[in-house]
């Protein structure tokens, strides 16, 4: 899909228009992680809209010739990728439609009509708003922004792993939340390429396991239902191209419930004032639920991909 130089060429073209977000070594908490090595959050809900997905949007952009970039932008998503369209949009002066499922946050819609974007209710999960918003970009004329398997857009997401190289000198492993999958493959390749040795261990939810599924099947399949509520990590199918990324740069995948990411979004915000949505925290979850995974890693950053308020009793 893509490889090293896509994502350094991402990272020089959308200079100036991210955020480079911080690091915090996980200390003087009440309650610790239950891991053996020490933990660095990557705080990437710090990001413009609050998420890693403006890197990919802004880039998608950027990166099309100029006399070609898009008139209106159009995406489905699950709230995150949604914002960071919206936004871009403003940027560039031109309208967004964004698509979400049922169970996305309202915060997050009002966010994405604070940026000026269209917001329209389709479907009960990420799968079916995309179905309603290619057939709009279809009749529209509009350019439909794929949220996870577009290059240019996990490109984009890749910058946030050579960010993070940038500001650990050590670390062993890396864990990432898994929505369809393109921050895992941005976020793996730009590892992979530069310190092979990391683990990248992948979290998803048990009531979306669309990723697990396909590496156990050995191919993409569409999973019969999805159950989880969280909407930023609810998806039927990826696509193929995403798949073999992260059958080539992911070590291992492992599950949470939705509870665990409820309780992973609470320690955030108690031990640290982060307000992460259970997305954002679904690295922390891992952590809890599956110390084993992360085995002998001496440093261990996770990925805090999302704000929201879930966590936060507000």
């Amino acid at each position: 899909m893509i490889d090293l130089s896509d994502i350094e060429a991402a990272r020089e073209r959308i200079a100036g228009r991210v955020r480079r977000t911080p690091i915090l070594p996980v200390g003087q908490v009440k309650t610790n992680l239950p891991v053996g090595g020490e933990v660095t959050l990557k705080l990437e809900c710090l990001q413009v809209t609050g998420s890693f997905k403006t890197r990919g949007a802004m880039n998608r952009f950027l990166g099309t010739p100029e006399a070609d970039r898009p008139q209106h932008l159009i995406t489905a998503s699950g709230g995150n990728h949604g914002l960071a369209v919206a936004r871009t949009a403003a940027v560039a002066g031109v309208p967004a439609t964004v698509f979400v499922p049922e169970i996305v946050s309202p915060a997050k819609v009002v966010k994405m009509e604070a940026w000026g974007a269209t917001v329209t209710v389709a479907g009960s999960e990420w799968s079916q708003s995309a179905e309603a918003a290619l057939a709009f970009a279809e009749r529209d004329g509009g350019t439909y922004i794929h949220p996870f398997a577009d290059p240019l857009v996990v490109a984009g997401q890749g910058t946030l792993g050579l960010e993070l190289l940038d500001q650990l000198e050590a670390v062993d492993a890396v864990a990432i939340a898994i929505g369809g999958g393109g921050l895992v493959s941005g976020v793996g390749t730009a590892i992979r390429a530069l310190r092979p040795e990391v683990r990248i261990i992948g979290v998803e939810p048990v009531g979306s396991p669309t990723l697990k599924a396909c590496l156990d099947a050995g191919r993409v399949i569409t999973l019969p239902e999805v159950t989880t509520g969280v909407a930023t990590l609810a998806c039927a199918r990826t696509e193929e191209a995403v798949f073999e990324t992260v059958r080539d740069v992911v070590d291992d995948i492992v599950l949470v419930d939705d509870e665990d990411l409820i309780e992973a979004s609470r320690w955030l915000w108690f031990e640290f004032g982060v307000a992460a949505d259970l997305s954002g925290a679904a690295a922390i979850a891992g952590l809890r639920r599956h110390p084993d995974a992360f085995g002998q890693a001496a440093s261990i950053c996770a990925l805090v991909c999302g704000a929201g308020a879930e966590g936060t009793g507000g």
